[in-house]
């Protein structure tokens, strides 16, 4: 399925629940940008202002060398508009306060402080246009005594406690292969976006919503702080398996590793019958939960000896007979492949400059009457620079003349 990529015209093409609402999105790399890319994904007019000659280094990360940027940033750049503007000088610092006056909302990602000293913070912001939100995202949030500092996702990943958390525990911590502080802040930043819309429809008035990375990360911990809390509980790397859920691990097939979590007890029935082993649901050792949890490694041995007897496939095929969760470790040749991804089109082909057709994840969730979409890829640095200018602004010709010899633009 080929989406459309044309250039909009005129605002944003009208799609998604999030249709009318305009978004100005500062900032580069992923935290800011992901959540501005997730708004845009559910309809939203997202203007991205980058600065003029380079634009966001994201256009420069991984693979592809096509003038428009990289190829992630045919993704991280989709369904947003192409302004460039140079924040350092005071005319593209007015332009900015004029764009936020006909705006929604401003997502910004720049170090705490950085807004106010070009004249953009928000008490200035907010008496130009009441009901604007104003979505910043930092490292360690607007306020605290490291705020100032510089934040990156691998930092906060690690305040936030999930690198202590990830590996095994006879070797030093590691990351997840995505940026995931990163795209958990924008992920956050987005949802305070939506609570903070939905706020000003009772109040009119706008507010900042404070997304940081390490909260961002924190929140996902679950029980982790109140395990420390209420038991002097300190949770440690434990490589593919959380302690005392069980049978839930990454098990060897003939041919390759399958997935199987079959901690729940009436799933454990299931996986004992289609083991052949429907003894082992009696078994005191493994009867119930807490059982299982204190004989994790004898369960995992014996549920690890059958699997590797069988072929993936046909192993895939008895537990899925057997309704017990699993699946393999997909890859993006995998997921191209897959007849679930293929019905539900869960990636979606996009037409590119320079790159042609290129398939990338499409937009979740789903929504059933008003459904995103992916409307165009990333564009190419300053593609919109001029109708935005014109029909929002409404600046003559011109003045967008002036500005661009001016460096400005």
């Amino acid at each position: 399925m080929s989406e459309p990529s044309g250039p909009p015209t005129g605002g944003a093409t009208p799609a998604g629940p999030l249709a009318g609402i305009r978004v100005i999105e500062l900032g580069q790399v992923i935290a800011g940008p992901f959540c501005g890319q997730l708004l845009g994904d559910l309809g939203a007019d997202v203007i991205k202002v980058e600065p003029p000659g380079t634009g966001d280094v994201l256009r420069q990360w991984g693979g592809g060398d096509a003038p428009g940027g990289s190829v992630w940033w045919q993704v991280a750049g989709r369904n947003k508009r192409s302004v460039t503007i140079d924040l350092r000088q005071k005319e593209g610092q007015s332009l900015v306060r004029e764009l936020a006056t006909q705006a929604d909302i401003l997502i910004e990602n720049f170090r705490p402080g950085t807004l106010e000293r070009w004249g953009l913070g928000w008490e200035t912001l907010h008496a130009a246009n009441p009901g604007l939100i104003v979505v910043r995202v930092s490292g360690y949030g607007q306020t605290g005594p490291f705020a100032p500092l510089p934040g990156y996702a691998a930092v906060g990943e690690a305040m936030g406690g999930l690198r202590s958390l990830v590996g095994y525990p006879d070797r030093p911590p590691v990351r997840v292969g995505v940026s995931l502080g990163d795209s958990l802040a924008g992920m956050f930043a987005a949802l305070g976006a939506l609570a903070a819309l939905e706020s000003r429809r009772s109040t009119g008035q706008g507010q900042v919503v404070d997304s940081s990375i390490y909260e961002s990360v924190l929140g996902i911990t679950e029980s982790l702080v109140a395990d420390w809390s209420a038991l002097g509980v300190r949770r440690e790397r434990t490589g593919p398996i959380l302690p005392k859920i069980a049978p839930s691990n990454v098990y060897p097939a003939a041919d390759g590793d399958v997935i199987v979590a079959a901690n729940q007890d009436s799933v454990f029935v299931r996986l004992c019958a289609a083991m052949g082993r429907p003894e082992l649901a009696d078994d005191p050792r493994f009867r119930d939960h807490r059982a299982r949890g204190e004989h994790q490694a004898e369960l995992d041995s014996l549920v690890g000896e059958w699997t590797a007897g069988l072929p993936a496939d046909e192993l895939l095929k008895l537990l899925r007979d057997a309704a017990v969760p699993s699946g393999l470790l997909y890859g993006p040749d995998d997921m191209l492949a897959d007849e679930h991804y293929r019905s539900r089109e869960s990636i979606v082909e996009v037409d590119t400059d320079g790159y042609g057709t290129v398939a990338m994840q499409g937009v979740f969730p789903r929504m059933s009457s008003t459904p995103g979409r992916v409307r165009w890829p990333g564009r190419s640095l300053g593609a919109d620079t001029d109708e935005v200018l014109r029909d929002v602004l409404h600046l003559p010709p011109e003045t967008v003349s002036r500005l661009r010899d001016a460096g400005v633009i």
